[in-house]
């Protein structure tokens, strides 16, 4: 039985070699061209949480700098960034669950700061720490 599926165009570019396009923009510090990319497909924020598994320290600062500023041009589409950053809560390097643990006090919705109260029993005391300093500061204002 024949499939009804429209063929992918050759030049078409996966979602594998996007992100991977997204984190070298990042590492090099293009943010702009990013956000430019989130305003036409806001779905690319779900791959953030991928994103901070990065080891380059330039990729994972983009990541909290590009969600700084949507804060302030697009905060409507920063929920859609939240599920992925909210599983690397789980990861096994603490590194990664501290830079989640940011990415989430950023965007600063109540599903993001709740998510982030069982990392107070971390098992590195970074990660505690971390979230004890975002929890602090989201009383205060």
């Amino acid at each position: 039985m024949p499939q009804n599926r429209t063929p992918r165009p050759r030049d078409a570019v996966s979602d594998a070699e996007l992100m991977t396009v997204i984190a070298d923009f990042l590492a090099l510090g293009h943010v702009d061209n990013i956000i430019a990319m989130i305003r036409q497909e806001p779905r690319y924020l779900a791959w953030l949480g991928s994103l901070l598994e990065d080891e380059r320290y330039s990729v994972r600062i983009g990541v909290l700098v590009l969600l700084e500023e949507l804060r302030h041009l697009r905060s409507d589409v920063l929920p859609l960034a939240v599920p992925g950053l909210i599983s690397q809560l789980q990861h096994p390097i603490d590194w990664v669950r501290g830079e989640a643990a940011s990415a989430l006090g950023i965007i600063g919705s109540a599903e993001a700061l709740t998510a982030l109260r069982p990392l107070l029993s971390d098992s590195s005391a970074q990660v505690v720490e971390i979230v004890q300093d975002i929890l602090e500061g989201s009383r205060h204002g």
